[in-house]
């Protein structure tokens, strides 16, 4: 082999152990590629529990890096309550009424001042029979007329409002909107135990801020759409300025004993499916989905009666990461 093709058969054989090189390197790195890939991914997992329920597990290190909080359920008492609805009323029927009655006693005053004082001539020699007898027609007709627009407001309005001594100045309340008042009917067929001793109000599609309200009265009149039994609340002060025609929800109080039960904070519920839950810290790194009845809202959260104790963890934020986590598992495990 002469020289020149010595040279170019070392030539071949540099390349070709470059190349080999080069491969091994290359997949050197996609291995070592693979191993930080495994080792980057959440250390979480879903396992089940004897029941088959299904627990979430993630590492205590990594729970606050998907800002994972817990917090203990404070105990909660509630009041027995009775849901139904209803609609703010427009007070422009009561201040007409009313202001007849005002009128209606204004006349009446000048006419027992006038009888009075025709009683008085009269036994002086100094009015006439007839002129008597005129005074007390109209003392009577003013008094029968008192008595009407009373009973007209009494049928309209009830007693606690048409017995009231501001009828003049509640008005004026109820115009302006500082407070006003409110019809609430329970579903046909159904009744309360007792008479109300008071409301919780809320918007249509907000319970997260309830109105006091208090109880006035059964309502003088049946809806005749509702037909169920209904009740007067009066709104004073009106913070939320409830103007009339306005719908609202409402949980009536009923006397009896408390409920217990704890407050879930409304950043705890999960809403999966139609129904809520809440995802219960069963030990360091292990997290179980219960299934709660939101039964009445509260300032901050949730009264809920069962599935929960008081001072048992929830999880209060990352409980969407945990339930998408859940799901994942379950896909993975099909």
């Amino acid at each position: 082999m002469n020289s020149k093709a010595w040279l170019t058969l070392l030539g071949l054989s540099a390349l070709l152990f470059g190349c080999s090189g080069k491969k091994e390197e290359s997949g050197k790195e996609q291995k070592g590629g693979e191993a930080s890939a495994e080792k980057a991914s959440p250390e979480s997992h879903v396992k089940h529990g004897t029941n088959g329920e299904a627990i979430v597990t993630v590492d205590a290190k990594l729970q606050p890096t998907i800002g994972l909080k817990t917090e203990p359920l404070a105990e909660a008492q509630l009041a027995p309550e009775l849901k139904a609805y209803g609609r703010v009323l427009d007070p422009s029927g009561l201040a007409s009424t009313v202001a007849e009655l005002v009128t209606a006693e204004a006349a009446g005053q000048v006419s027992q001042a006038e009888l009075a004082r025709l009683k008085t001539l009269t036994a002086q020699n100094n009015a006439s029979e007839r002129a008597l007898q005129t005074a007390q027609a109209a003392a009577i007709h003013d008094s029968a007329q008192i008595q009407s627009v009373r009973l007209r407001l009494l049928a309209g309005w009830g007693s606690a409002i048409s017995q009231r001594n501001d009828l003049p100045d509640f008005v004026q309340s109820l115009g302006a909107l500082n407070s006003a008042i409110v019809e609430v009917e329970l579903p046909a067929g159904e009744a309360a135990s007792a008479n109300p001793t008071g409301a919780r109000l809320f918007g249509l599609g907000d319970e997260t801020n309830s109105i006091s309200a208090e109880m006035l009265g059964p309502a003088p009149s049946v809806d005749p759409q509702m037909q169920g039994r209904g009740y007067l609340f009066l709104v004073s002060p009106n913070p939320q300025r409830l103007a009339p025609g306005a719908a609202v929800t409402a949980l009536l109080s009923l006397p009896g004993e408390p409920r217990h039960g704890v407050l879930v904070p409304r950043s705890g519920v999960v809403w999966a499916n139609g129904v809520t839950w809440a995802y219960q810290q069963i030990s360091e790194e292990d997290f179980q989905r219960t299934q709660v009845t939101l039964d009445s809202p509260l300032p901050g959260g949730w009264f809920v009666a069962n599935g929960l104790k008081p001072g048992d963890k929830i999880v209060t934020e990352g409980g969407q990461e945990l339930f998408s986590e859940e799901v994942k598992g379950q896909i993975g495990g099909d």
